[in-house]
């Protein structure tokens, strides 16, 4: 009695090596996109405030190469700094206001620290942001 079943030479194969090719593509197709992919794409709605609120106040302060301060559009001399953004600060608003410096690339550290302190003696938040011109 055999109990070995006998291999038949005729029976049909399936080659998966072009399966496994085109599945490879595809998970790296889909990696791909998915980092391209947008990650805030859920779409929320937020509520609405009444006009009662108010926004946060930002002075934008911007000094070329030249040492040259301007609040807004407005050209002031470095030596009357803070006394202008004394002006600009509204000091019994209950939101706490930002100060955005931005600088030429050429201008000294110890102007933009100098300008930070100023709007941190005031009670401003800062951040500056540097452009090469």
């Amino acid at each position: 009695m055999s109990l070995r079943k006998k291999f038949k030479e005729d029976q049909a194969e399936v080659d998966t090596g072009p399966l496994n090719d085109i599945l490879f593509i595809l998970m790296f197709f889909f990696l791909i996109i998915s980092t391209l992919a947008n990650p805030n794409v859920i779409k929320l709605s937020n509520p609405k405030a009444k006009s009662d609120t108010k926004a946060k106040q930002s002075v934008i302060v911007s000094i070329d190469k030249n040492r040259t301060v301007y609040i807004g559009q407005q050209k002031i001399i470095f030596d009357s700094l803070e006394s202008q953004l004394k002006a600009h600060i509204r000091s019994g608003d209950s939101t706490k206001p930002a100060v955005v410096i931005n600088a030429d690339s050429l201008v000294a550290w110890k102007d933009i620290v100098r300008i930070m302190s100023i709007a941190k003696k005031l009670g401003a938040t800062t951040s500056a942001s540097i452009s090469n011109q």
